[in-house]
């Protein structure tokens, strides 16, 4: 695959393509998106459209005007009405109670109780309550004059209109007719008479009218005016308990029974006169609080957090399907890696809380008008940036999307539940302010304290018709917003430091690479491995001489040197120490096909995960064009490609999109990177039909194996490593995807593993036996064939009768032969080539047709799947299907 040879992508470069790949990838998920900043709008215009419903209905009190100056009222009681005052009845059936025939005329007077533990005292202080008719003075009459009413209404500036009212005297002998300076009109004032009524204790008086009250069932009412107890009350002290029906006439029953207390002790013209009442000046309610208002810490903070499980997700996608260590082999950088993807999380949060506070402020909610605009975007700048970094924190605990998504979902809930139901109520409650700071400690909570700060902020601009929070407020000792934005400011730069410090240590990053390098294990031999050195195959010490020949003179002839590598498990639940890799030499020139042969568990995946940085050698190094994997794997990176055995791609993108993206990694700009997408797509057979603009999650099996083939060769890599390629390939496609790798492998290194004996022949121009950690062989199809299969195979099949006939021809032929296969009539012997001559064979199997029945019969050169097994068994490895490999 002829690609333009690239130099290594510069930060800019790997970060344009990681940017134009997140940006491809929102695009194919836009539903997705759309659905997730709709969902606050939603939310908001859902409550607004029920704020406005419940007040249409009436469900809540409505706004009231402002009342700056409230005007002055007069000092009434509210008075039953003539057919609800307590006379004599079946529910009262007291004898000093006024007869019910009193309501044919309307003479009924408003009955008060009263009780004392000095009874002839209290009776001597109440009978001066109501002055007498004959004491009533034209210019005394509003200080004198006990008023009362059982009408009144209520206009829009809270002033009292009256349509009746009555004077309390002792005995009723005429009404009058005045105008009082507190009405514009004159009021006929008819007299009533007040009639007090004693009881013998607190409990009685109680009860009594409690009896009285109003019952839905009877519709009857026996209301008394008011009752008074008392107590000890003496000419030396005055105590008295008060019953009323509504707050308003409190004022006026104390100034009565306190006005007869003076005048029992000094005298009848003794009194405090009570002129007027009046009401507390109010602002404008025409933003009171809302029902929105109200509610929009919990709501808003499940808003808020509903990015974390999203953001969460998208990082642990890709850690789940291998796509951060896929674009970290083709040259992606943590630089810009982080910067990228932590920059364009904050971003997408950012503009979903513009959306936020933009479509609160159009539906003109008090939350988002009244409280200063730039203290919301320092309070969710830095909230977001916390919310990000903990989720590149937390990715590390989670290897499934479903299992992240369940617990980011189930913290969302919890987070608001637990912050409106238990952590409001330490904030509203008296309560050790340093246990508020540390729950603030955790990020859900310290968002919940702000937002119920501007909530406060915002429900007292709008009852008193100001604005809400400014920065002057932070400086309030009551105010936790300062509070909250210093804990989230540094419990952001120090999420940032462990996600960042925990994601290097989690993907092999090469600084960490450095710091453990002086921890390594020491590179020493132990003697079963000096003893199996000296036991290698001549190819296998050439090999090793070979390697330390180029590394000695750094020649530029093999681009691939593996120098004495060794991979060693530490010992875990009770198991020794494996060793994976034993000393491994390898050495590749700079074109070539090199096969890796092996049973499962041989080793082969972990020297692979040890050349592109997925796990560190234990001893021993490798170089790539000249770079140490152990301290310069970032450069080393952009110098090879790989195709993993499972296919790492993204199911929402192109293959052409998969292309482009690693092609900008590896520094294809402009004309050149579309040329060597397309020349990819050609080679691997998803150029037409329209697959290459076909999603990846549509592809079958064997495309998308050839897309991970096209992505390990684009950019001119000058080492690719190939983990089975040709898996799940049908056998046309097999074959176009080996003349690929056939022409690809004139300029550049292969290293393949393969369990295909037809496709290493085809493909490898060396093959290596890796068995149990160590590498047995290293030569060509041909002569690994000639070295281990000087043998001929032989095969007949007849009756059963005859099977001892068959081996006593085999031993004419050949004294040697060694039978290896028994079943049945049918029988395999090798034979070895320089003892044997095929003439000779074809000789006796024709005189043995004559003599016994011949069903069928072969003779077979030996193939490489035998020499495979033979020298399998020659690493003392036993050859299990169901063995699990390293």
């Amino acid at each position: 695959m002829a690609n333009a040879s690239p130099s290594k992508a510069s930060y800019w470069a790997q970060s344009n393509a990681l940017l134009r790949k997140n940006l491809t990838y929102q695009k194919r998920n836009k539903c997705q998106n759309c659905c997730l900043f709709v969902f606050p709008v939603l939310i908001l215009v859902l409550l607004v459209v029920v704020q406005y419903e419940i007040e249409k209905q009436s469900l809540i009190e409505k706004p009231k005007p402002p009342v700056p100056n409230p005007p002055e009222r007069l000092p009434v009681l509210q008075i039953p009405s003539q057919y609800s005052l307590a006379v004599r009845s079946k529910l009262l059936p007291f004898q000093d109670l006024p007869n019910p025939s009193c309501r044919n005329d309307s003479s009924c007077p408003a009955t008060f109780l009263y009780t004392a533990s000095n009874q002839s005292f209290a009776k001597g202080l109440v009978g001066d309550m109501f002055p007498t008719a004959t004491s009533v003075n034209s210019s005394d009459l509003l200080e004198l004059l006990v008023l009362g009413t059982d009408t009144f209404s209520v206009e829009d500036d809270l002033s009292y209109e009256y349509s009746k009212l009555y004077y309390l005297q002792h005995k009723c002998n005429k009404s009058l007719s005045i105008s009082f300076p507190l009405t514009e009109k004159k009021i006929e004032l008819k007299c009533m008479e007040g009639l007090t009524l004693w009881r013998n204790s607190y409990s009685d008086i109680n009860d009594e009218m409690y009896k009285g009250d109003f019952r839905v069932n009877t519709k009857e009412e026996e209301e008394f005016a008011g009752a008074f107890d008392l107590q000890n009350s003496e000419s030396s002290q005055f105590n008295v308990v008060v019953w009323y029906k509504t707050p308003e006439e409190v004022v006026r029953l104390l100034n009565m029974v306190s006005n007869a207390y003076l005048q029992f002790l000094q005298g009848k013209s003794a009194g405090i006169p009570l002129e007027f009442m009046k009401d507390m000046p109010t602002h404008n309610y025409e933003n009171s609080p809302k029902f929105v208002t109200l509610l929009s810490t919990l709501l808003f903070i499940w808003i808020i957090v509903w990015l974390f499980p999203v953001i969460l997700q998208a990082l642990v996608y890709e850690k789940q399907h291998k796509l951060r260590m896929m674009m970290k082999m083709n040259g992606l950088g943590d630089r810009a890696y982080w910067t990228i993807s932590y920059g364009y999380f904050v971003i997408v949060s950012l503009i979903y809380m513009l959306c936020f506070v933009a479509v609160g402020s159009l539906l003109g909610l008090s939350f988002f008008k009244l409280n200063d605009y730039s203290i919301q975007f320092v309070f969710y700048f830095v909230y977001v940036n916390l919310q990000v970094s903990v989720a590149f924190l937390a990715t590390g605990l989670f290897s499934n999307v479903k299992t992240a998504s369940v617990v980011g979902y189930l913290l969302v809930f919890l987070t608001g539940l637990l912050g409106n139901f238990l952590f409001k109520s330490l904030l509203v409650k008296p309560f050790p302010k340093i246990w508020v700071v540390i729950l603030e400690l955790y990020p859900g909570f310290s968002l919940f304290r702000g937002l119920y700060e501007l909530q406060q902020y915002a429900f007292d601009g709008s009852m008193v018709g100001d604005s809400g929070m400014e920065w002057r407020d932070l400086n309030n000792p009551d105010n936790g917003m300062r509070e909250v934005i210093i804990i989230m400011l540094v419990e952001w730069v120090v999420t940032v430091i462990l996600a960042y410090f925990f994601d290097q240590m989690s993907s092999s990053g090469s600084w960490w690479k450095k710091l453990s390098s002086s921890a390594r294990l020491p590179n020493f031999r132990s003697n079963e491995s000096q003893d199996s050195l000296d036991a290698e195959k001549i190819d296998v010490v050439q090999e090793r001489e070979t390697v330390k020949q180029s590394i000695l003179e750094s020649a530029e002839s093999h681009p691939f040197l593996c120098d004495n590598i060794r991979k060693v498990y530490p010992a875990r639940d009770g198991n020794p120490p494996k060793i994976a890799v034993k000393g491994m030499y390898l050495a590749l020139p700079q074109s070539g096909c090199f096969g890796m042969l092996g049973p499962n568990g041989a080793g082969k995946t972990s020297f692979i995960s040890m050349m592109i940085g997925l796990t560190k050698p234990t001893s021993g190094t490798a170089f790539i064009n000249g770079l140490d994997i152990r301290t310069n794997m970032d450069e080393v990176y952009s110098m090879i490609g790989v195709c993993p055995q499972d296919n790492l791609l993204w199911e929402t993108l192109t293959g052409r999109e998969h292309l482009m993206f690693y092609g900008r990694l590896k520094g294809l700009r402009d004309t050149v990177l579309k040329e060597a997408v397309e020349e990819s797509l050609k080679n691997v057979n998803l150029y037409y039909g329209g697959f290459a603009d076909k999603q990846t999650g549509k592809y079958s099996g064997g495309m998308k194996r050839r897309l991970s083939v096209a992505i390990s060769l684009i950019g001119d890599p000058k080492v690719v490593f190939m983990d089975e390629p040709s898996t799940g390939l049908d056998p046309a496609s097999r074959n176009n995807l080996w003349n690929v790798v056939k022409r690809a492998k004139q300029d550049r290194a292969i290293v393949l593993t393969t369990h295909s004996m037809e496709e290493a022949e085809a493909l490898c121009d060396r093959l290596g036996i890796f068995v149990n950690g160590d590498m047995q062989c290293i030569a060509d199809a041909k002569e690994l064939k000639a070295r281990y299969g000087g043998l001929l195979v032989f095969t007949m099949t007849t009756t059963v009768d005859y099977n001892a006939e068959v081996e006593n021809m085999m031993k004419l032929i050949c004294p040697n032969a060694h039978k290896i296969y028994h079943l049945a009539g049918t029988q395999k012997f090798e034979l070895p080539k320089n003892e044997v001559r095929i003439a000779d064979i074809f000789q006796a199997v024709e005189i043995a047709k004559v003599r016994f029945p011949v069903h069928a019969w072969g003779l077979a050169d030996t193939t490489l799947e035998d020499v495979f097994i033979k020298v399998a068994k020659l690493g003392n490895l036993t050859l299990d299907e169901n063995f699990v490999g390293v």
